[in-house]
């Protein structure tokens, strides 16, 4: 894939700025209000969202790569890599297929994206323990991210909306 200056500009600033969310996001523990281990908006998402849509698959995954190994990198935190790659990248697969269906909304875009995402971490922490355990938490992660999905779904929508009479695409 070969990208303009001006994409590979917008990719580096929708990456900066995935990484100050999630940042952002590690400042606030969740976890006081939802009292569910390992429970986050994902408000980093909401980028993955908006480059899908706004973008395309390929620019979105060249943003969500970066943000999951600069993440890891900033963070001195290379074990959780794998839970990142694997969860963003299932989001990815799972966002890009339901893009694709008519009749559904940025909501279940994101929502199944989420899920996907919570799949994808749980397959991770089976490859890291050896085991099948991890299964048993995954009902509890998929109700969570009808929450955590929608969230990021209207996040993102009110993103779109705000930016509906700018021309940030053209050019």
């Amino acid at each position: 894939m070969k990208l303009t200056t001006r994409q590979l500009t917008l990719c580096a600033l929708l990456t900066a700025l995935a990484l100050a969310l999630s940042y952002l996001e590690n400042l606030f523990p969740l976890s006081l209000a939802i009292p569910i281990p390992g429970v986050k908006l994902g408000l980093a998402n909401i980028v993955t969202v908006f480059a899908l849509y706004a973008l395309g698959p390929g620019e979105a995954l060249l943003i969500l790569l970066a943000r999951c190994f600069l993440g890891a990198l900033f963070a001195g935190n290379m074990n959780a890599l794998i839970f990142s790659l694997l969860g963003g990248l299932c989001a990815m697969t799972a966002m890009v297929l339901l893009s694709r269906r008519r009749g559904l909304s940025l909501y279940g875009v994101s929502i199944g994206g989420a899920a996907a995402h919570n799949c994808g971490q749980i397959a991770a922490a089976m490859l890291s323990l050896g085991s099948s355990a991890p299964l048993y938490y995954l009902p509890v992660l998929l109700l969570v991210s009808l929450l955590t999905g929608g969230l990021t779904g209207l996040a993102s929508a009110c993103l779109f909306q705000g930016l509906r009479h700018t021309e940030w695409r053209k050019g």
